[in-house]
């Protein structure tokens, strides 16, 4: 059997090696400049807003009081005794985060400066380093064709740094290789995330969600260990086409390529259409299995799309706290 876990290869003696490693060193240091800088001073440390429920075990199942936090509501029991019940935890020392990474032939595609697979990149980068400033562990499953590469949980800046070279690794492995056969299998990867995954984690999956169907279900099984946030990455050209006369599109994940009109208004409002649906279902699917979603466009600034994100999960906490307060009065 393959064994996912066996140390990396020392990279020192290997020059192709390490010159990958400096194009992750001078990624991570612009980020850290550009980006978490300004995140300091918006967030005031308060990153763990992000990872909410994460670095604990469950103990324990007791009445609700006043001072409990609503999060840890147990709304399986609840629904059964009647009476509103929470999760006891046991805290880590430790946090440990996982970033499961959709980086198949599709996450190529950007029709402006950047691609979704740099917006992965970023994304990874600046939240891996805001953890692991704190002495927390990030660990990622990294897939493409299928899965590829697990990282195993470790803190400090190497750790983030060598995470972004798999990164880089996977970018050139695609570039070289022929289109794949189908399209992403994203179940395959999240099946394989809840059994590498045996302690309660934080679990970002990064992923476009373009994939044969039936993902849904292995999602709202992870959800039931993890804390799950979906990164949903995307590009405006997939939502509505513009009026560029006769132009080919080309299947990123298959290969196959046709021309379409889009001076054809018709046919720009069924794509649109037909986009506009897809995204219902998508958010739909997020929604039902429990999961907040990040979006991440590619024309968005990374900053502001993660501040957006952490004060959407203030509102969501204070409202549930809210809500408990009616119900329990």
């Amino acid at each position: 059997m393959k064994s996912w876990w066996r140390k990396a290869p020392a990279a020192a003696n290997d020059e192709r090696l390490a010159a990958q490693a400096g194009g992750a060193e001078r990624a991570l240091r612009r980020l850290e400049w550009t980006v978490i800088r300004r995140l300091d001073g918006l967030l005031q440390g308060d990153y763990r807003t992000l990872m909410r429920g994460v670095g604990l075990d469950l103990a324990d199942l007791r009445e609700y009081q006043h001072h409990d936090d609503v999060r840890h509501i147990d709304w399986n029991v609840t629904a059964r005794l009647q009476v509103p019940h929470v999760r006891v935890f046991t805290e880590d020392r430790e946090m440990a985060a996982w970033f499961v990474l959709d980086l198949s032939r599709s996450v190529d595609f950007g029709s402006g400066l950047k691609a979704k697979r740099e917006i992965s990149a970023g994304f990874v980068g600046v939240l891996a380093r805001l953890l692991t400033r704190h002495g927390n562990r990030v660990g990622a499953l990294v897939y493409g064709k299928d899965l590829e590469a697990v990282i195993p949980p470790r803190t400090g800046r190497r750790h983030v740094l060598h995470l972004l070279h798999a990164m880089e690794r996977r970018a050139d492995k695609a570039d070289a290789a022929p289109a794949q056969k189908g399209m992403t299998r994203l179940d395959e990867l999240l099946k394989s995330a809840a059994a590498l995954m045996p302690r309660r984690s934080t679990v970002f999956v990064v992923s476009d969600f373009l994939s044969e169907p039936g993902w849904e279900r292995p999602l709202g099984q992870l959800v039931q260990r993890h804390e799950v946030i979906a990164v949903r990455l995307f590009d405006p050209l997939e939502l509505e086409l513009p009026d560029l006369g006769l132009v080919p599109l080309r299947d990123a994940e298959t290969g196959e390529q046709l021309w379409v009109d889009t001076h054809d208004a018709g046919f720009r409002k069924r794509f649109a259409r037909l986009a506009s649906e897809r995204e219902a279902t998508l958010r739909a699917a997020l929604a039902k299995a429990g999961v907040d979603a990040l979006e991440l466009s590619t024309n968005d600034d990374l900053v502001e799309a993660i501040v957006r994100f952490a004060d959407m999960r203030k509102r969501r906490a204070r409202i549930g706290l809210a809500g408990l307060k009616a119900v329990a009065a």
